[in-house]
């Protein structure tokens, strides 16, 4: 910016222009700030409607979610599948691709590491670990790279094929879980073979939550590195940002689109390993949870950036975490969490269109107490 344009701007009494990136990173912090808010205060008339007070909702969310260190275990273990599953939306999206069946690598993902660990009893557990964990990821990966071979092959959108595949993936997760890879001693709750003791992931020393947590989180880190300082990280941008350039340009948009919702997929994968050897120990119906829905919106309200993922897991999984409270408290059915996360997932969808036309509002509010 220039001085003769300041100059201008202060005679005209309009407050100064802003570099367009000072507009960017303000507009990405602050317009999902407003849907959260906006969303929060739809869903407060929506209790009003049934009666309930949105001021006791809101502390029951805060007490059962951040209020102590056991508030802080609940929500951390619902963190881990939220950090994955919303990289299973982020990835793809550098490259334009709207993939949300993330849902179905999880839960297939789970199955895989729940079979290859029973059956790894009486191998080294370090062995072991490795076997459930590749199990996880290929498994997850085939399964979201499916989606992106039938994009580049056959023209297939990716959001409705990756959304009935999910479908299917629940399917399969249930037929194999009922017969061939039920454990006899499950009645009630048909279930895969326990995992083996030697093969759980335990919890981190001095906290109650298990390893699941921090390896989510570097893994984020990792997938930002990758997507912005890497030349494959460019190489998927310029795809996402035009796929026609890319392919004049000599971009190997094929692979990339295969490749990356591999990757993706191979993540979410990862995330049902982490479900079934912390916190359930086989692979049954609660594995069928939702998450990979819930990993949209974090995935969205992150702007699929993968480190801002990180802070928008950890105030969702606040709010998973605080379901069961809120509806023995409030006498509200265990819905509830989902229409609230639903009002936010609206409003941010509505928010999109804020994106780039705020400029003028963002210098009234800078330059509000400056003299002209």
């Amino acid at each position: 910016m220039t001085n003769i344009s300041q100059n201008e701007a202060a005679a005209s009494g309009r407050p100064p222009a802003l570099p367009s990136w000072v507009i960017a990173r303000i507009e990405a912090l602050a317009i999902p700030v407003f849907a959260l808010i906006a969303g929060a205060a739809l869903f407060s008339l929506f209790l009003m409607t049934q009666g309930k007070s949105p001021q006791e909702f809101f502390a029951l969310v805060w007490r059962a979610a951040f209020s102590s260190a056991f508030s802080w275990k609940n929500t951390l273990s619902h963190v881990s599948p939220l950090l994955m599953a919303a990289l299973c939306v982020a990835i793809p999206a550098r490259l334009g691709l709207m993939v949300i069946g993330g849902e179905g690598a999880i839960i297939l993902g789970g199955l895989a590491a729940a079979v290859v660990g029973a059956s790894c009893g009486s191998i080294p557990a370090f062995f072991g670990f490795a076997a459930m964990v590749v199990a996880a990821f290929v498994v997850g990966g085939v399964w979201i790279g499916t989606v992106g071979a039938l994009r580049v092959k056959r023209g297939v959108n990716e959001t409705i094929s990756s959304l009935l595949m999910a479908y299917i993936a629940t399917a399969i997760f249930n037929q194999l879980v009922e017969s061939v890879f039920r454990d006899p001693a499950s009645l009630n709750k048909p279930a895969t073979m326990p995992i083996p003791d030697a093969l759980r992931v335990t919890d981190l020393p001095f906290l109650s939550t298990h390893w699941g947590v921090p390896v989510g989180i570097v893994i984020c880190i990792a997938c930002y590195f990758l997507l912005e300082r890497t030349t494959i990280g460019f190489a998927a941008r310029v795809t996402g940002d035009n796929i026609r350039a890319a392919q004049i340009q000599g971009l190997p948009v094929s692979r990339l689109v295969i490749g990356f919702t591999g990757l993706a997929g191979g993540l979410a994968g990862l995330g049902g390993f982490f479900e079934v050897s912390a916190i359930y120990g086989n692979a049954n119906d609660s594995l069928i949870s939702g998450v990979g829905n819930t990993g949209i919106l974090v995935a969205f309200l992150a702007r699929h950036n993968p480190l801002a993922i990180i802070p928008v897991a950890l105030l969702l999984g606040g709010f998973e975490a605080s379901s069961g409270l809120v509806q023995r408290r409030m006498d509200l059915p265990d819905a509830t969490i989902l229409v609230f996360e639903g009002c936010i997932f609206i409003l941010v969808l509505l928010s999109e269109t804020l994106y780039g036309r705020s400029d003028s509002l963002i210098r009234k509010i800078l330059f509000a107490g400056r003299s002209k």
